[in-house]
Formats: C-alpha cells, structure tokens, sequence
C-alpha cells in the first residue's frame, strides 16, 4: 500500500455532488457566444421605433443585447447591454440604471459608467441613430 490516505467514500460522493452545482454557476456567468444571440450587433439593426425611447429615458433591447438612452436634447446614446465583469447579459433597466443578473453590478445607461462593483470597466458603447422613425443601432449605423 501507498503512504498516502485514501478518500472516505463520503468525500467522494459530497464532491460528485458539487460539481454539477460549480458548471451552473460558470455557465451562467459565461458570454454565451456559442451560437446563439450575439453578444452586440455585428451589423446594423432596427431596435424599435425612434418614440420607444423618451428624452431622458432608456429603453433596454435584451433581444440584440443592446440599451440606448435619449439626452434631454434628443441625441441617443447605445452600449452592449453585456456586463463587462463576467459576460452577463443584462436584463434588468431600473431608470436608466442597468442591473446585472449574476453579481449585481450596475451600470449608467446615460454613459455606460460603472455605478456599483463588482464591474470596473464601463460598458461598450455602440452607434446609434435614427432612419425612418426607427432606432438603429450597430457598426455602421
């Protein structure tokens, strides 16, 4: 026999226990860039009619991962609607305040600024304006 002292069969199950455990939590913190939504528009998009976002208000497009703010003088702000401390997608507009699902970061929709750790990098901004009536947002828009 070796020297070294063998696992107790209760430590062992208490870890297979776990683990399934440990893979939910790294898959809910992920980016997700595994096929499905893309993290930010790869090309303009049509997010909604230019009236969805009111002057001094946001408006959160969880579809295209995207948020876009309007100044009290009508100009549009957009930024990647994706947490920049773990990859999360965000889904929770407070205000103009972005709340992040997985550690509670927040985020300024107005300028992307980080509002409460555990995030320190502001969000991604994006172009934006308005064709038609409609808000676009993405490279080139």
């Amino acid at each position: 026999m070796s020297g070294r002292p063998s696992a107790s069969r209760r430590t062992v199950l208490r870890g297979a226990a776990l683990t399934p455990v440990a893979g939910l939590g790294l898959a809910a913190c992920s980016g997700g860039s595994g096929g499905g939504t893309p993290a930010t528009p790869t090309a303009p998009v049509v997010l909604g009619a230019a009236s969805d976002v009111s002057k001094g208000g946001a408006e959160l497009y969880e579809d295209h991962n995207v948020v876009v703010s309007r100044a009290e003088d009508g100009s549009l702000k957009a930024f990647s609607s994706i947490c920049t401390h773990a990859g999360c997608a965000i889904n929770k507009l407070q205000g103009t305040t972005l709340v992040c699902p997985c550690h509670g970061s927040e985020f300024d929709a107005e300028n992307g600024k980080v509002l409460r750790a555990p995030a320190t990098v502001p969000l991604h901004p994006l172009s934006v304006e308005e064709q038609n009536g409609n808000i676009v947002a993405g490279p080139g828009a």
